[in-house]
């Protein structure tokens, strides 16, 4: 039987972060993960160039984050224990630079992530850190120490830690080991969870006939979105199955909180009703071919309204709409398609150094807290943040227990 002062279940960004400063104030270390290796997610973020944070002034990034019930002041202690430029100059003693884009966010200069995760694991293990792959977490029982039971290719087995760092992701990806299971676990022991949803996640739009046809994968630049009064801009994509993009991924909280989920869409942002008037003040007819051509309107946005208000007749009828077209929406895509997810243990069950109420000595890091944020480099930051601030938790609580 394996015993650690420190045990971290899961070896995503959070868990491998507090495995790092964990190891640099124990030497008695072990990272357990339910796959054949660490850091999976952590590759497929890195299929998009490993947006590893943002470069948004700290007072601002911390209103990135949110989530119900979520402590005030939480998100600006955890920011300030690992700040988005202690990111950077880590990564540099780790041989990788950086770069911030113009939109702010921070990418390796190599836009991959398999160097920077194939020197931070040797950092680990030079750092004594014990690696058990394979080993998939089926219950935690409480006590002096505490003991946790694990399935492996050889069948069960168990082990022992004096204090134990969850970080087992949330509910999204799922084939890289973040499959929300551990809900029933915690849920043994009685630790309350919000039920996982997708968040930063694409929309159902029921489309009329023939316009995915003819329109699939088409982006649509510089729009203003509202939904439940929010606004969001930037482009999104249109795809056999709704909307993909951005701006609508930050709508999410907005949209799960309407009873019918829809969206306000103002195609032309930069114009005024009273401009777009102006400039088809000399058109007679074809109002939607003039639109393309004067109003620079998508060739998409016109066949969809022409489709859900019939033909069109005036500028006069045809400009509130493209500056609030209203769009109905089918729900989310599942959970498994989501970038990230929603819900995970209520904050009510934790402390202000991330230890579980009810379980002392039992800390969490990462997604698996009910908490959000939107893509840009703010999830991965979350989850290094929390990460960081569970290790110096446990590492206190060992000083004192």
């Amino acid at each position: 039987m394996t015993h650690s002062r420190i045990a971290i279940i899961g070896g995503g960004p959070a868990g491998l972060r507090a495995a790092e400063l964990a190891s640099e104030g124990d030497s008695s270390v072990t990272l357990f993960d339910a796959k054949r290796s660490v850091g999976r997610k952590f590759l497929v973020a890195g299929k998009g160039g490993l947006n590893l944070t943002n470069a948004e002034p700290l007072n601002e990034f911390a209103k990135r984050f949110h989530g119900p019930d979520q402590p005030p002041g939480f998100w600006e202690k955890a920011l300030a224990g690992f700040t988005n430029d202690q990111i950077r100059a880590w990564a540099a003693r780790l041989d990788v630079g950086t770069f911030a884009a113009r939109n702010g966010r921070v990418y390796p200069k190599a836009l991959k992530a398999a160097p920077l995760l194939r020197r931070w694991v040797q950092r680990l293990k030079e750092q004594s850190v014990q690696f058990h792959v394979n080993h998939r977490l089926r219950a935690i029982t409480p006590g002096t120490p505490h003991t946790l039971t694990f399935d492996t290719p050889d069948g069960e087995v168990t082990a022992t830690a004096d204090t134990i760092i969850l970080g087992l992701g949330g509910g999204s990806w799922p084939n890289t080991g973040s499959d929300g299971a551990w809900t029933e676990t915690l849920d043994a022991v009685g630790i309350a969870t919000n039920p996982l949803s997708p968040a930063n996640c694409g929309w159902n739009v029921d489309w009329p006939e023939g316009f995915i046809e003819k329109h699939e994968a088409t982006p649509l630049k510089n729009l203003l979105l509202h939904a439940s009064g929010k606004d969001s801009v930037g482009e999104l994509i249109i795809s056999r199955t709704g909307l993909e993009g951005g701006p609508l991924y930050a709508l999410g909280p907005a949209l799960r909180s309407m009873e019918q989920p829809s969206l306000i869409i103002d195609f032309k942002p930069t114009f005024t009703l009273g401009k777009l008037l102006a400039k088809m003040e000399s058109a007679r007819r074809n109002f939607l071919h003039e639109a393309q051509l004067r109003w620079k309107l998508p060739p998409a946005a016109c066949d969809l309204i022409e489709a859900t208000h019939g033909p069109i007749e005036s500028a006069e009828q045809l400009a509130p709409l493209v500056k609030a077209y209203p769009l109905s929406l089918s729900g989310a895509r599942p959970l498994a398609e989501a970038i990230s997810s929603a819900g995970g243990v209520s904050w009510s069950e934790l402390d202000e150094n991330l230890m579980l109420r009810k379980l002392p000595g039992i800390f969490l890091a990462g997604e698996m807290i009910d908490w959000e944020a939107p893509t840009g480099g703010y999830l991965i930051q979350g989850c290094f943040s929390t990460g960081t601030l569970a290790a110096q938790s446990a590492l206190a609580w060992l000083t004192v227990a």
